[in-house]
Parts: C-alpha cells; sequence; structure tokens
C-alpha cells in the first residue's frame, strides 16, 4: 500500500518504519525542515532501540522517504495518518490545534479518494471534528478513521510489529477493510483488529493508559500504608499478582510514572470527562496520589540528614523509565529541583537522558560520565530510573567511591540483605528499613 504518515516524532517515524518494513510504501511529512534532513541522512532524533536499523534498511531499499511536501505525500498515497502531537492544554485538555491544520492541508490536496486516520492520541469527537472540517475543504470522496496506538517507549518496535491488539475505528466498510488489509500481517499470531465506532476507539487509548496508571498509584499507596505498619511491599505484591483476577503487570512500587503518555491521558481523560459534566474521582486521585510519590525520595533524604545544604547527592538515572531518553513528567525532575533548593550538590548519571537533562538544568547539576564518576565523594546515592546497568553494580567499589554509603531506592531493585551485607544503610519503597 502506499501510505503517507503527517508528522515524524515518535509516533509516527515509528508507525511509518514499521508500515515500511512489512513492504508498504511509506512517506513520512514534517514540517521541520531540518528534521526532515536529519531523517533524510539517516540520523534518529529520538532514542528507540531498534528504531534506528528499521529506518536505514527502509530508506537503502527506497520503501521509507522523509519530505517536507505535505501535498504531495497526500497525492502519492492512499492512507494518511496523522500523528502529531496533541499537547495538554493550559486547562488539562488536548489541544488539538495541529490536528485540525493538517486535516485542513488534507483536504485541500486531495485528489481523490482517501482514508484519513487519527493515529494521534485525541478525545472523544475528534474523528467527527476532522471529518467536517475535511468536507469543508473538498468535493473527493473520503473516510476518517481512529486507530489509536498503544505503544510502550523503549519497546515500540516489537509493540507495533506484534500488537496485542489493533483497534480500528471505522464507521464504513471501505475504509475497515483497507484497514484490516493494512494490518493482516501483524496479526498472524491470532491478535485480534478490533472494529467499532470512531468514539469507542478515541476512548480506548486514554482507558487503557488511566488503568495503568492507577495501578501504579494504588501499589504506590499500598507501599507507603506498609512503610507505616511495618510491613513488606514485595511480599504484599507477589501475593496480589498471584491472583488471576488481577495478574502482575504495573504492580510494582516507585516514584511514580512519568513520560509523555500517562500524565498527558489521565489529564485529557479527566478534563473531557468534565466536560461532559462527569466528575471522574478515581483518576483525581491517581494523579495526585503521583504528583506527591514523586517527592517520596526527598522525603526521605530530608528525614535521614539535618540538613541537605552542601551535600553532595548522585543520582542514577534521568530518564522516566529505562530504554529512552525522554525526560517529560519525569521523577527525577522534581526530586533534582527539590535537592538544589535544599542546598544540595547533584552528580547525576544516565545512560542516554544526559543532553536532555542538559536542556532542563543547565550547569546546576553536574554530569558524570560514567555511574561510577557520579559516586566520587557522594554522601548518598539516589536511584531513580531502573537502567540494567545498574542492578548489579560493584558494590565494594562504590563504597570505596562514596563519603557515606547510603542508598536510596527508588525502584526497589536491591535486595536489603544484600545492600546491608555490603554495609551500606539502605531506603527502598514499602519495604522496612
Amino acid at each position: 500500500m502506499k501510505i503517507a504518515v503527517v508528522g515524524s516524532g515518535y509516533v509516527g517515524l515509528v508507525a511509518g518504519a514499521c508500515f515500511a518494513e512489512n513492504g508498504n510504501e511509506v512517506v513520512c511529512i514534517d514540517k521541520d525542515p531540518a528534521k526532515v534532513r536529519q531523517l533524510q541522512r539517516g540520523q534518529i532524533p529520538i532514542y528507540e532501540p531498534g528504531l534506528e536499523e528499521i529506518v536505514k534498511r527502509n530508506r537503502t531499499e527506497k520503501r521509507l522517504t522523509f519530505t517536507t511536501n505535505l501535498a504531495r505525500g497526500v497525492r502519492a498515497s492512499e492512507i494518511i495518518f496523522i500523528a502529531v502531537g496533541t499537547p495538554t492544554g493550559e486547562d488539562g485538555s488536548a489541544d488539538l490545534q495541529h490536528v485540525k491544520g493538517v486535516a485542513r492541508d488534507i483536504a485541500r490536496a486531495m485528489n481523490g479518494y482517501k482514508v484519513i486516520v487519527n493515529k494521534s492520541t485525541v478525545p472523544v469527537g475528534t474523528a467527527a471534528k476532522v471529518r467536517e472540517i475535511v468536507r469543508q475543504e473538498t468535493t473527493h470522496p473520503f473516510s476518517v478513521v481512529s486507530n489509536p496506538e498503544f505503544l510502550k517507549q523503549g519497546a515500540a518496535i516489537d509493540d507495533f510489529m506484534k500488537p496485542d491488539r489493533v483497534v480500528i475505528g471505522a464507521e464504513d466498510g471501505r475504509a475497515a477493510e483497507l484497514m484490516k488489509e493494512l494490518y493482516a500481517p501483524f496479526t498472524r499470531t491470532g491478535a485480534p483488529i478490533m472494529n467499532m465506532d470512531c468514539a469507542s476507539a478515541e476512548l480506548c487509548k486514554y482507558a487503557a493508559n488511566a488503568m495503568l496508571a492507577t495501578r501504579i498509584s494504588f501499589m504506590n499507596e499500598v507501599a507507603n500504608v506498609c512503610e507505616a505498619m511495618g510491613a513488606d511491599v514485595d511480599e504484599v505484591r507477589r501475593a496480589v499478582a498471584a491472583d488471576r483476577r488481577i495478574g502482575p503487570s504495573f504492580l510494582f512500587p516507585g516514584v511514580g510514572y512519568g513520560g509523555s503518555c500517562f500524565p498527558k491521558d489521565v489529564k485529557a481523560l479527566l478534563r473531557f470527562a468534565q466536560s461532559a459534566n462527569y466528575d471522574f474521582q478515581i483518576l483525581k486521585s491517581v494523579e495526585a496520589v503521583n504528583e506527591k510519590q514523586k517527592l517520596r525520595l526527598l522525603e526521605k533524604l530530608k528525614a535521614h540528614f539535618d540538613s541537605l545544604k552542601g551535600k553532595r547527592i548522585a543520582v542514577w538515572g534521568l530518564a522516566f523509565k529505562p530504554r529512552t531518553d525522554d525526560m517529560r513528567e519525569a521523577p527525577a525532575v522534581p526530586l533534582i529541583q527539590g535537592l538544589l533548593e535544599a542546598g544540595a550538590v547533584v552528580h547525576a548519571y544516565d545512560p542516554e537522558a544526559m543532553k536532555v537533562a542538559k536542556g532542563i538544568f543547565g550547569s546546576k547539576v553536574h554530569y558524570a560520565e560514567n555511574s561510577y564518576a557520579a559516586l566520587t565523594g557522594a554522601d548518598a546515592l539516589v536511584l531513580v530510573t531502573e537502567w540494567n546497568e545498574f542492578r548489579e553494580p560493584d558494590f565494594a567499589r562504590m563504597r570505596k567511591l562514596m563519603r557515606s554509603p547510603i542508598i536510596f531506592d527508588g525502584r526497589n531493585i536491591y535486595s536489603p540483605e544484600q545492600i546491608k551485607a555490603q554495609g551500606f544503610s539502605y531506603f527502598s519503597i514499602g519495604r522496612p528499613a
């Protein structure tokens, strides 16, 4: 098939590359000339494992191209995906100005029947708005489809190539059949292609992310109760996860969720529920718990030290999760801001997010060239992101480098008994000190 993807950010670039990997001819369109030139040179502007290889391979095979010329891409394609940003507005709602603008541009460029697909995460009713915008701008036939993405950063290629399910909101048979044909190679192992109305499809992504965010905040609350009662959240978690009605996913306590999806989607779902005069009380609590949890390690540091002024604190992990450089809503951000405000000296390290961190903190933070360099003379180590390289460090080397052998583990990746046997004071989330 001939496909255009408008927007070469995270979702658009992954989608375009994966569609091309299955033999389709894909043109990725972006209004940023610098980004397009970068992609044409084979340089990937984001960090996502496996993406660079797929982009390079499909560029070489000429199945994947990049351009700023939207009109040319639209005319050459039968299916056009809208994958532009929907940032959170001041009131928490999703800002649709980019989606609407692209819909208008697509309509003006059309030269025949097109399937216009909302791949961006958009509120309920967006398909209807896009349909009306396109109808006002063209006499050509078209269909509007909602096709939400369910990609996890750090595992996006596998998520796209081997999906749990494909959701298609299509209200006419022609578009539904084209979309099923497009996704058939991705679902050969039996993953369902779910065809439904556009409003239901639009709500699916928000509901899924809100449910996962709820599990995280709930388990963080349980962890805090465990601390207060002297219980061990690891034991509680294992018992809860063994219930087949619940399962183990997203039940690990920590310092809260971040990234580009969960915070934004929780806010958006709250906002459009409010617009329908519905008070989504559970999600209000999920959001409030998460914001408080991000400061949990800072509270522990302040409780341990009489004063943080002048203390040298090493921070391992800056991205909101491993295998990404994304620091949007990352728990490391308010933690480091709180440390700096308290007068601490912060030495930080992350395998991928250092450049992003420099854009946030500038020279206020010292950036170590590796994890051990961050520990030199440290009064404490704070572990925020559970990168694999942090899981089995040389504890003897760490103890020699640090001024005080103290670890605050925000992801519970170490065994308390093991760490204490290595001569460290150890504080984690929801486990006895």
